[in-house]
């Protein structure tokens, strides 16, 4: 938990030094676990509770590889049982083990929060004994932290596949989200890396979860006055690049999770080579990050643009393309659907244009109800006209960005405009490091 690091001298004056250290240890072995946002729901201070929850900015904390997370991230016990080929905590790693007592995360949590350090808290667990036990206590922490200490923030807590389904439903009671991972895409390759686990355990759980938050909603429709049970849904994680998935398998059941469990969010962790003496996992130099946050591109286009999985990949392209982004892609692989016509397309069509996002899409259909829209209308709008100009038309478009009307992908060809937009031109003297400058035809 890097940036709350400097804070643990300050903590040890109220806090048993075993539990420091505790902590030292658990922190460390739940980094890698990304699943954790505190998005999705939303509870109100209340006399007589302590703290809130909202649905954004619960507070800051980085882990030492520079993920940013928003809560006390922290394993009831880093102690397992199984002995998965690409996890830091497995069975057979030598490595300090730590366990906490239920008392002992709960006062932890309130300690935090009294010191205004966190205002939500996410667990997880290796699996001690056996999954009931481990989600027994589990439980119990939420529990405690709800009736007893009344504390009203955010929490989410992961399931453990396996566990009973009374467990997941108290846990449901007193979690804001709960979450169970799925690691590994296909199941023969769950099987090699994590020979004690399957698919089935998984997804016991998830179905648990989503049959209980569809009850739950049913008898919140009936009466108001039904507790909430798992109110921000349940999410999910899988592992990039520990097992041969292409991103079309990936991607694929991230879908089928949305649609058919009620997912509320997938999670990409690119694979970090903690276990790099196991032979059963590919030897990769570095996490593949970009390959990660082209899935988090393509995830963003299932939830919010209306693509289809196989829209995004398919046969003939399994894996995203590294170098551009895939709305992009799919906009490159076909040419006959371009240009759009800004005064005419309806929504759907609009939202496929790169460089045109949801806010900028709703904003030209309402626009044009008031008058022809034009390239000065689109930049005011707040379009990315760099791109987008090469995939639309409204009429005088040329005459406001200064490119002929045959400088679109219908006249084309999709490679020629595929390595303008992705030419980087050398930084000018005084620009901003970071800054991307694009050569384009004059």
């Amino acid at each position: 938990m890097g940036a709350k690091v400097v804070h643990f001298a300050n903590l040890r004056d109220g806090m048993k030094e075993s539990v420091m250290e505790k902590l030292r240890v658990l922190a460390e072995s739940a980094k890698y676990d990304v699943s954790c946002a505190s998005s999705g729901t939303s509870r109100r201070g209340r006399d007589g509770h302590i703290g809130s929850a909202h649905g954004w900015g619960i507070c800051h904390s980085f882990t030492a590889d520079g993920r940013c997370v928003s809560l006390l991230k922290i394993m009831l016990t880093n102690n397992c049982v199984f002995d998965c080929a690409y996890c830091v905590n497995r069975r057979s790693n030598d490595l300090p083990r730590a366990t906490m007592t239920p008392d002992e995360l709960v006062e932890l949590t309130l300690e935090f929060y009294r010191r205004n350090y966190i205002e939500g808290l996410f667990l997880s667990s290796g699996v001690m004994r056996d999954p009931d036990y481990t989600m027994e206590r589990m439980v119990r922490v939420i529990r405690d932290l709800r009736t007893v200490h009344r504390y009203n923030g955010y929490i989410h807590m992961k399931s453990i596949p396996g566990a009973s389904e009374a467990l997941v439903r108290e846990a449901g009671l007193y979690a804001d989200r709960l979450s169970v991972n799925v690691e590994i895409a296909r199941e023969e390759n769950l099987k090699l890396l994590a020979p004690e686990k399957d698919h089935a355990s998984v997804y016991a759980p998830m179905k648990y979860i989503h049959q209980n938050f569809l009850e739950n909603a049913e008898d919140r429709r009936r009466s108001g006055r039904a507790p909430r049970w798992a109110p921000a849904g349940q999410s999910t994680q899988m592992i990039v690049g520990a097992s041969p998935e292409s991103d079309s398998e990936i991607l694929r059941l991230s879908s089928k999770l949305y649609n058919v469990q009620g997912m509320k969010r997938v999670y990409f962790s690119a694979f970090v080579p903690v276990n790099d003496y196991d032979t059963r996992l590919p030897a990769l130099k570095q996490p593949p990050l970009v390959r990660e946050n082209r899935l988090y591109q393509a995830d963003w286009l299932m939830r919010f643009y209306g693509f289809g999985a196989g829209e995004i990949v398919d046969d003939a392209s399994p894996n995203l393309d590294l170098e551009i982004d895939p709305k992009l892609a799919w906009a490159l692989r076909h040419p006959e659907q371009f240009p759009v016509d800004m005064n005419r397309a309806d929504y759907a069509m609009i939202l496929r244009v790169p460089g045109i996002g949801v806010k900028s899409a709703q904003l030209i259909v309402a626009a044009r109800r008031h008058g022809r829209i034009t390239g000065e209308t689109l930049k005011k709008i707040g379009v990315v006209m760099k791109k987008a100009q090469y995939f639309i038309t409204c009429g005088e478009l040329a005459a406001t960005s200064g490119f002929s009307p045959s400088q679109v992908i219908g006249d084309m060809h999709p490679d020629l405009v595929r390595k303008v937009l992705t030419t980087k031109k050398p930084s000018r003297k005084g620009a901003h490091p970071d800054q991307t400058v694009l050569i384009f035809p004059e």
